[in-house]
């Protein structure tokens, strides 16, 4: 979240950033009248704590002297006083209990390189990697080579939980593993992540932490009468490990990686992507997250994009980089680069991973700060997370990108080792 005071003291550059996003700036409106109702209140608080202060001296002088009579009217004063305090306090309570509402309720300030537009439409290619593959016959989308195998199985995982769940069998359930391990292999052992394997259920003050809650609580599954919620991603513990906590300069930058399945209820997508492996409620996905000092948080966004991009190389998909636009951009964000993998099954490029800087934004929802060396005073992290890769994505665009004309699905060389039998 943002800072209160930068807010108060910032208020039109934070309107600007939020209408840049296309969101309704009621909630800045929300947020003016409340600080300001605050500020009031605080003043009167104060004045009248301030003033009770003095008068108890009095009334202590007075009492020591004998002087009861005097002090009588002065004790019957404070309580009228001391009964405002509390009222004031009560009102001040409420009032600030809006206030976080509504500073958690405002995303982060986008970047001044992140490109002004609406939607996905205005994202901006920034390159280009690998060969679109030239097919000597019509290429099927993922569902129906899948289908055709016998590997994918979407009608019975609809009766087993319904629309947006699939059934992986055989070869594709291979693949995913094999996926998963590569994955995992690269970024340990080549790109130096330290692998987790976290809790996929987190309370409401880790969802908080990343910025899932409050806003997106209807994406989210919740465990009924539990404080417990299904992951949406990897990068909710991972980022929460080091909640409230102060970490050393030395330590810095952190970088974590993390297989787990992931769960969104894809509110508001009705009728997108129905067919195949592109939106579901459960999905695989391996993810990236670094906290890094503040000067080193552009570099090590790029570095996070390289590393995910290595991985569609290694497999020889090709990909396009794409920097989200302002309209675009993820309420936590303030710089997002989206991988989009050709599927040409479907003739087009889709997301397969999104990295993004948050700057501090998460860090002050979640308490992450380090200690500069050789300073007593803490500062904040700049966390940054993303796709290494999603695991059901990249699955269908081997399916796609790997087809034969005879229906079968040739295997990246790289995987290759993965699928070598040892017993």
């Amino acid at each position: 979240m943002l800072e209160l005071r930068f807010i108060r003291e910032n208020l039109s550059l934070v309107r600007t950033k939020c209408i840049s996003r296309g969101m309704s700036t009621e909630i800045l409106d929300t947020f003016t009248t409340a600080d300001a109702r605050r500020l009031t209140l605080l003043s009167e608080s104060e004045q009248l704590k301030n003033q009770r202060n003095t008068v108890s001296k009095e009334i202590a002088v007075l009492k020591k002297a004998g002087a009861e009579e005097k002090a009588t009217p002065l004790i019957a004063k404070m309580r009228t006083v001391s009964e405002r305090i509390a009222t004031l306090d009560k009102y001040l309570a409420e009032i600030q209990s809006q206030l976080d509402e509504a500073v958690m309720s405002i995303p982060n300030l986008c970047d001044n390189a992140v490109p002004t537009g609406t939607d996905e439409r205005d994202n901006v290619e920034v390159r280009r990697w690998g060969k679109i593959p030239d097919f000597s016959f019509q290429p099927k989308p993922h569902w129906e080579v899948g289908e055709q195998l016998g590997i994918l199985d979407f009608e019975t995982a609809a009766k087993l939980s319904g629309a947006r769940f699939s059934l992986l069998k055989g070869f594709a359930s291979r693949l995913s593993r094999a996926l998963i391990n590569f994955f995992l292999d690269l970024h340990t052992q080549k790109h130096g992540y330290t692998e987790f394997l976290p809790p996929f259920l987190v309370n409401s003050q880790s969802m908080t932490g990343t910025g899932q809650l409050p806003k997106f609580k209807d994406e989210l599954f919740k465990i009924e009468d539990r404080d417990l919620w299904l992951i949406p991603t990897a990068e909710v513990p991972l980022t929460n490990i080091h909640a409230n906590a102060t970490l050393s300069e030395a330590e810095l930058p952190l970088k974590y990686t993390a297989y787990t399945p992931c769960f969104r209820s894809e509110a508001g997508s009705y009728g997108k992507d129905t067919r195949g492996l592109i939106r579901q409620h459960q999905f695989d996905k391996v993810e990236l997250v670094k906290c890094t000092i503040p000067e080193t948080s552009d570099q090590e966004l790029e570095s996070l994009l390289a590393d995910a991009e290595e991985v569609l190389q290694l497999l020889e998909l090709p990909y396009r980089v794409m920097l989200l636009c302002a309209g675009d951009l993820g309420f936590s964000s303030a710089k997002t680069y989206d991988i989009e993998v050709w599927l040409p099954g479907q003739d087009t490029y889709r997301e397969i991973s999104s990295c993004s800087n948050f700057l501090d934004f998460q860090a002050r929802r979640a308490g992450i700060r380090y200690r500069p060396d050789g300073e007593k005073k803490s500062r904040l992290v700049h966390t940054l997370n993303g796709s290494g890769l999603a695991v059901g994505r990249t699955l269908l665009a081997i399916l796609e990108n790997y087809q034969q004309e005879d229906g079968t699905v040739r295997l990246p060389k790289v995987l290759e080792p993965y699928f070598t039998d040892r017993f």
